[in-house]
């Protein structure tokens, strides 16, 4: 059910916020062992929690529609008393007594915690500490980018929403594979205060949800200014629901998926072809710097002392952190300042209220990262998986596309996914888990290998 279904359960007190905590704790433990996507559960905090939820509405008090619903973190999200393992084997006993600015804000609206998510060891790939989380809809395949459990647990039904965060990539390529609405904001919308940086001007927070309309939700609750968080502003989110979308002009790129556009269309939204267009030609060049440099400036001292020896893969921050420390000074200014042109050229080139694309295009991940755009993901559908056992197997390949807006624009996106969602019932789809078929039984799923430099954070 979705956020607001469950939220209308508790208001009308046919379900109470504990008894709803204690049936996705279950799910949680019953599901643990399968996606390896999960770190921590915060039960003793969930439970106080709900019950605090359940005796504010038996005294007539209602904080709004995440009033008693239960949520997961991703496990770079400090919540005092309780581990903060970054998903690394050397943190993996490390307590912050910080509330993360996020977490404050879902506190104070009503929702409980329930478990910390993994994280991709130090916010990079799917491979944590404690194993490598994998995709509810074919569970041979791994979830891809670090927000792994906060995506996996989402679509599996073990929370109704998640946090998750990207630097690049690390929400919309686990929410693509497997097969969730999830937002990643324009730059600055949500603080970080508590969260762990890789870099401070990409580092992004955003929800993984059931539908566009949870995101709206979940979005406004943990959108503002956070004092300890310069990047962040106090930018009004405008009303999606409001939005009359047969005013809008929105683009479709080669790669957008055809249904997607047909259906806006058949809605009223003046659908045109389109392209971005800049002339920065080192995009993903501009972001590793970016990104690298950042990323040893906070690990300076932990890859200096070799306890980088001890990371998860040797070929993904080891490696790449080695690298960095070789980057010329003025090669590192020269892409900031190739960034600034970017930036410009691509609002100067944005010439229409939205458009749709891949959201998984390294390109476009890349860019969208670098200039702070938001984009939503959005299940369009789903396609057999490859080499399937005789007799066919209930496993899936997802497919999605993604809505992207102009920076601050967070509510036109919103707005189109919700009209995409209304006519369309891929997003409300379960994914089967450990019920794969008759004909389809995986006791020991392979190892598969996904190119690591797509799967940041």
């Amino acid at each position: 059910m979705s956020v607001l279904e469950l939220g209308d359960l508790i208001k009308t007190k046919q379900i109470t916020s504990e008894e709803l905590t204690n049936i996705f704790l279950r799910r949680l433990k019953r599901y643990y062992h399968v996606l390896e996507a999960v770190v921590s559960y915060t039960e003793e905090l969930a439970y106080k929690q709900a019950r605090e939820a359940d005796a504010l509405l038996a005294q007539g008090m209602y904080l709004g529609p995440l009033h008693g619903i239960p949520y997961g973190l991703k496990d770079i999200i400090s919540v005092p008393k309780y581990k903060t393992t970054w998903g690394s084997k050397t943190f993996k006993d490390q307590v912050l007594d910080i509330e993360a600015w996020v977490y404050k804000r879902l506190k104070a609206a009503g929702a409980v915690l329930v478990a910390k998510l993994v994280s991709g060891s130090l916010a990079y790939d799917d491979i944590w500490y404690g194993g490598r989380t994998r995709n509810p809809w074919n569970i041979e395949e791994f979830s891809t980018g670090s927000s792994a459990g906060p995506a996996a647990c989402t679509s599996a039904g073990m929370v109704p929403f998640a946090i998750g965060s990207e630097t690049a990539g690390s929400i919309t390529y686990p929410a693509a594979r497997c097969g969730v609405t999830a937002l990643r904001p324009t730059f600055g919308t949500v603080g970080r205060t508590g969260v762990m940086s890789i870099s401070e001007s990409l580092d992004k927070l955003g929800p993984f949800c059931r539908s566009a309309t949870d995101c709206t939700v979940i979005l406004d609750a943990i959108r503002g200014r956070d004092p300890d968080d310069p990047s962040s502003r106090d930018s009004p989110l405008d009303d999606p629901f409001l939005v009359d979308i047969t005013k809008l002009t929105v683009g479709y790129l080669d790669d957008a998926e055809e249904e997607v556009v047909h259906i806006l269309a058949t809605k009223g939204v003046n659908m045109i072809p389109f392209k971005l267009n800049y002339t920065v030609e080192s995009v993903q060049g501009i972001l590793n710097f970016t990104m690298d440099v950042d990323m040893l400036a906070h690990f300076d001292e932990w890859q200096r002392s070799g306890q980088d020896d001890d990371y998860e893969s040797h070929d993904q921050w080891p490696t790449e952190l080695q690298r960095a420390r070789m980057i010329p000074a003025v090669d590192f200014i020269q892409a900031q300042r190739a960034r600034g042109k970017l930036t410009r050229e691509v609002k100067e080139s944005f010439e229409v209220d939205a458009f749709i694309g891949n959201a998984t295009d390294w390109e476009k991940v890349c860019m969208g990262n670098l200039v702070g755009m938001p984009v939503i993901v959005v299940p369009t559908g789903f396609t057999n998986i490859s080499n399937p056992p005789h007799g066919g197997s209930r496993r899936r390949t997802t497919v999605t596309t993604g809505i992207y807006a102009p920076p601050h624009r967070d509510h036109i996106a919103l707005a189109l996914a919700m009209a995409y969602q209304s006519a369309t019932d891929h997003h409300k789809q379960c994914p089967p888990i450990d019920d794969l078929g008759p004909n389809d039984s995986i006791p020991n799923p392979p190892t598969v290998i996904y190119p690591t430099r797509l799967l940041h954070h």
